[in-house]
């Protein structure tokens, strides 16, 4: 169903790379920093802003006790473009602050308080580099994530614009395939990488093209619709500014 939506890429294309020029030009930046976790998404963005800024991009490969399938895989995608890249290795820093935290932790969720730790270091690391070259971050989160609030709250969602924010995953796919980002990336089961073995789709329990189709169309099981409509609504506050208190007439 996806497909219909962009049937020109190459357009596409062009959009999405003016969009960026502008917006980063109207912040006075000189570029983007984005990380390159070996995913579609990030991938797809990494290849728009080299298109959009040339050498004025710097792509950032994080692990942090991350799968050596996913470094290789980002490692595989700045061969294949030659994109000015830098390793940092955010295992030990994480370590530390985990284990200092791990004690004091409540019992709602502690293991994905933890987990999120990960992003949220990203962002930092992400937000230093892109400061001391003047860039912006450019997040890779797509339209299913934003609706569904799949994402870490100042962590992936801390980013300064979100080029694909408007693709479903399939547009995403089908505009890695036009992009000529290798099968191995845009085929394998999409994950945030927050443990070993986790993927989007399992931990959500509902897949990818069942909620493109929900979204597009509003069409879909009691499952999905279910799904999607609590995960909106109880995720609402990652996709606001936090609210201020009003004292107007005190």
């Amino acid at each position: 169903m996806s497909a219909e939506r962009f049937p020109d890429l190459s357009r596409l294309e062009r959009h999405i790379v003016e969009w960026l020029r502008r917006t980063v030009n109207d912040a006075k930046a000189c570029g983007c920093v984005l990380g390159l976790s070996g995913g579609i998404d990030s991938a797809v963005v990494s290849v728009l802003c080299q298109r959009a800024f040339g050498e004025d991009m710097l792509t950032v490969i994080m692990p942090c006790h991350s799968t050596p399938d996913d470094e290789a895989d980002a490692a595989r995608m700045v061969e294949l473009f030659r994109f000015p890249s830098i390793r940092v290795d955010l295992s030990a820093i994480y370590d530390t602050v985990s284990n200092s935290l791990s004690q004091y932790l409540g019992t709602h969720s502690p293991e994905l308080a933890l987990a999120n730790i990960k992003p949220r270091l990203r962002m930092i690391t992400l937000y230093s580099l892109a400061q001391s070259r003047n860039y912006l971050v450019c997040g890779t989160g797509n339209k299913v994530e934003l609706t569904v609030g799949y994402f870490t709250k100042y962590g992936d969602a801390g980013v300064d614009l979100l080029p694909i924010g408007d693709l479903l995953k399939g547009d995403v796919r089908r505009l890695a395939r036009y992009l000529g980002i290798p099968a191995q990336i845009i085929d394998k089961p999409p994950s945030a990488g927050l443990w070993s073995g986790q993927t989007d789709e399992g931990e959500m329990g509902v897949t990818y093209e069942e909620l493109d189709s929900f979204i597009l169309s509003g069409k879909g099981s009691e499952k999905v619709r279910a799904f999607v409509n609590e995960a909106n609504a109880r995720s609402e506050h990652k996709r606001k500014v936090p609210p201020v208190c009003d004292t107007t007439g005190l």
